[in-house]
């Protein structure tokens, strides 16, 4: 999206840099893109190349698991590659995934081909001591029992929209808590998120997807100086205008909006607290 390109279709100028300014001026000083596959893998790595401030994860999503089986291959050639992709990126490379656990959308790759390579990205990340960036969507329990299985491993499960309880078993194990818009669409969202212990919360945007939509119960916290700015549909693009249900990493500020009303705690020191947990899990020699 961020190159101009929606479902195949060209509707505008590339703009990453762009976006990328937008975030610098904003205030972050890190952005951390995320692997889905071995190609994106390796693309996400080229990009981070090209800017000291950002970073890489290395993985394959449950729903393209079937990719370790592509053409007949053995499955411990993807995994070879993806290693090599982790080497090659030196100190590029902050995390394994996004792997993980998707039932919602088993029509991509079914239950048992996502368990099985989840276990070896799990394998992948207990070798070369790197944490996890994990999805779980619909599949706390078999996410859990896999995970009890690999101690010593850290992570984050991003993208959360489970309640209390499943959270609070992957706490138990070790892992953070990573939230978005999708992390606080209904007030059942909010009350979890409320419950959450502040040192074990991770914050994302995981653009261009997951925005906080107007109809979202979170929505109605965001301060005024952090509503959208100016923005236009795809096709009537302008350079210096967001991108209409496009999401982008300045929009991180929003779900911040989020967590300091629910949770009743000063933004200044929630920020403070979450950015500490951030370079805790991905960034520790800078602790």
């Amino acid at each position: 999206m961020y190159a101009g390109m929606y479902n195949g279709s060209k509707k505008h100028e590339p703009d990453l840099q762009q976006v990328l300014g937008r975030s610098w001026e904003a205030g972050l000083n890190k952005i951390i893109i995320t692997g889905g596959s071995l190609e994106e893998s390796e693309k996400a790595l080229e990009l981070a190349k090209t800017d000291d401030r950002l970073y890489a994860t290395v993985g394959c999503h449950p729903t393209r698991c079937n990719e370790f089986e592509q053409s007949g291959q053995d499955p411990n050639n993807y995994l070879e590659k993806l290693i090599n992709v982790v080497l090659g990126g030196k100190d590029k490379i902050v995390a394994i995934g996004e792997c993980g656990l998707d039932y919602d959308r088993t029509q991509f790759c079914p239950k048992n081909i996502q368990k099985k390579y989840f276990e070896y990205q799990l394998e992948l990340s207990k070798t070369l001591q790197f944490p996890l960036f994990l999805h779980c969507r619909n599949a706390a329990d078999d996410l859990y029992n896999i995970l009890v299985k690999f101690s010593g491993l850290k992570g984050v499960v991003h993208s959360f929209d489970g309640t209390i309880d499943e959270a609070r078993r992957f706490i138990d194990l070790g892992y953070y808590i990573g939230l978005n818009g999708c992390s606080l669409k209904t007030q059942e969202n909010l009350e979890c998120v409320k419950n959450l212990p502040s040192d074990k919360i991770l914050i994302e945007t995981d653009c261009p997807w997951c925005e906080i939509r107007p109809s979202h119960a979170g929505s109605r916290f965001i301060t005024k100086e952090n509503q959208s700015l100016p923005s236009t549909k795809k096709e009537k693009w302008l350079p210096n205008h967001t991108v209409k249900s496009r999401n982008e990493p300045i929009n991180i500020r929003q779900v911040l909006d989020v967590l300091s009303a629910v949770k009743n705690e000063d933004p200044d020191k929630l920020c403070e607290t979450i950015y500490q947990n951030s370079l805790a899990l991905f960034f520790p020699s800078e602790r």
